[in-house]
């Protein structure tokens, strides 16, 4: 079974996060597609909606793709969980072939800081979704999502409006 894992706060999804989600069930070879919503990103101190808002949002946004499971799996466990850990659960889970792990272009600077790393690309192949114009190294696949919006901007936007 190939899979894709798109993970992050979703801190609210918006149409840039559907967007990734159309591109990758329509240009990777996979079987499904797991999105996982974060307890806590590791690089982040709080967020504006709790865990349980934000899993009902994502759940909200995926209803109408087949191939699309939303998974609880990190919220369960009320802390911060690195990518690679995620990997090695679904791995003992499923039978999987291959996994790819899609990340916005925004990830690419930090990532060689991301928790064991090395071995995470050992066990993925990364998926970069275009964002704000970031050049994305050829050795990535890329998702080509062209949408002009991100989840800090919807935030702002919501203070502005209390």
């Amino acid at each position: 079974m190939n899979i894709a894992v798109f993970g992050g706060s979703f801190d609210p999804p918006h149409d840039g996060h559907k967007r990734v989600i159309e591109e990758a069930i329509k240009v990777l070879d996979i079987d499904r597609l797991f999105v996982i919503p974060t307890y806590l990103n590791p690089f982040k101190k709080s967020f504006y909606h709790d865990e349980q808002k934000r899993y009902e949002l994502v759940q909200d946004m995926v209803k109408e793709f087949e191939k699309v499971d939303v998974l609880d799996i990190e919220i369960k466990q009320k802390k911060a969980v690195p990518s690679y850990e995620t990997i090695k659960y679904l791995k003992k889970k499923f039978s999987l072939d291959k996994i790819y792990l899609i990340i916005g272009a925004d990830n690419l600077k930090s990532l060689s800081k991301w928790y064991k790393y090395q071995e995470l690309k050992n066990m993925v192949e990364f998926v970069v979704a275009t964002r704000d114009g970031i050049k994305i190294p050829k050795e990535y696949k890329i998702l080509k999502v062209n949408v002009d919006i991100s989840s800090t901007q919807i935030r702002r936007k919501d203070f502005e409006q209390d």
